[in-house]
């Protein structure tokens, strides 16, 4: 099992938005040279990104892109659900009774388990936690420096 790209480059994206001074609203341009993600792939990323209200897109000549709600209130789950869907490791954990031995496999519990715990860690994620964790040492040299408070 892997994450996605996608994901990945989503994640670095929300972080670096978390990151930057109040106000401030970076293009997508800017945002690939920062993330280090591809330009033409990045454009998917923050339309999936905007389709599930995590981030805002401004147009003008002060457009860009910004977080649509404090970092403090976006998850990596959040960010991972936005560009995955849905949280499920294995199909017997669906809604939908696709697998008659759920009742009794042990298998199915330990699924089960195994997907709560991943959703902890990734529900206990914030993304402005992981912004000051992540660029708390770095030096802006095209914008001002987070400030932490």
């Amino acid at each position: 099992m892997q994450i996605t790209r996608s994901a990945d480059y989503a994640l670095r994206v929300m972080i670096h938005l978390a990151a930057l001074p109040a106000g401030a609203r970076p293009s997508r341009e800017i945002i690939a040279q920062w993330t280090e993600v591809p330009s033409e792939f990045l454009s998917k990323v923050l339309q999936a990104l905007t389709r599930a209200r995590l981030i805002q897109s401004h147009r003008g000549a002060t457009g860009g892109f910004a977080l649509a709600r404090p970092g403090d209130e976006i998850t990596a789950l959040d960010v991972l659900q936005a560009i995955e869907g849905p949280l499920q490791l294995n199909l017997c954990l669906s809604d939908d009774p696709l697998c008659g031995r759920r009742w009794w496999c042990a298998g199915h519990q330990l699924w089960r388990d195994a997907q709560a715990a991943l959703a902890g860690v990734l529900q206990s994620s914030t993304i402005a936690q992981l912004a000051r964790d992540s660029f708390r040492d770095k030096v802006y040299t095209q914008i001002e420096a987070p400030r932490w408070n």
